[in-house]
């Protein structure tokens, strides 16, 4: 696949993306950096800093309206200028986002605009709700889940309302570095489990 549309997440081995109470002034809830630190190793040429920087290589981002509201909506720019996607349910009339972002309400159409903007570059996701929604829809087609050795034991969690159908995983790639497992999983398609 030329250009995937791929989550990357720091997750706790117990499913959470961020602890308890997450909101404006305590983003990442309670505790919840204790899932980031494998980022101090971001610019080494290890394996955290392969991944840093395969995920700043992305040429678009789609993001849950949540999570861009969290992140102060990045001051309208991801990184290196690249379109931002923000799927959200509605758009309050005189809500323009800053920068590089725009509001898309249809999840579809939100991948096609991502790709389409990604040209030949993998589609960043960020958001446990933008990566349900893309799921749900088929359009979501790797996951890069940063598995983080603690057990937070409440808060938000990454897979908490795709439904009732489960969907099949392949896993594509393993890096261990300290503190944390990246790996990645290519998202099958009903097609190739049947």
């Amino acid at each position: 696949m030329n250009n995937p549309i791929r989550l990357y997440m720091s997750m706790s081995l117990d499913g959470y993306i961020a602890g308890p109470d997450d909101r404006l002034g305590q983003e990442l809830g309670r505790d919840g950096g204790r899932l980031f630190n494998w980022l101090d190793d971001r610019e080494s040429a290890g394996p955290s800093g392969q991944v840093y920087r395969e995920a700043l290589a992305t040429g678009a981002v789609i993001s849950g309206r949540r999570t861009f509201e969290l992140a102060g909506r990045w001051q309208g720019d991801h990184h290196d200028g690249v379109p931002i996607f923000v799927l959200t349910h509605r758009v309050d009339d005189g809500d323009v986002p800053p920068g590089h972002a725009r509001f898309v309400t249809d999840v579809e159409d939100c991948a096609r605009q991502a790709r389409a903007a990604a040209g030949d570059r993998p589609v960043m996701v960020h958001g446990a709700g933008a990566a349900q929604a893309l799921l749900r829809a088929g359009q979501l087609d790797e996951m890069e889940i940063h598995l983080i050795p603690v057990l937070l034991g409440e808060g938000r969690r990454l897979f908490d309302h795709l439904g009732s159908d489960h969907i099949e995983l392949d896993l594509v790639r393993r890096l261990e570095d300290r503190d944390v497992t990246h790996l990645r999983y290519q998202v099958r398609r009903s097609e190739e489990t049947a």
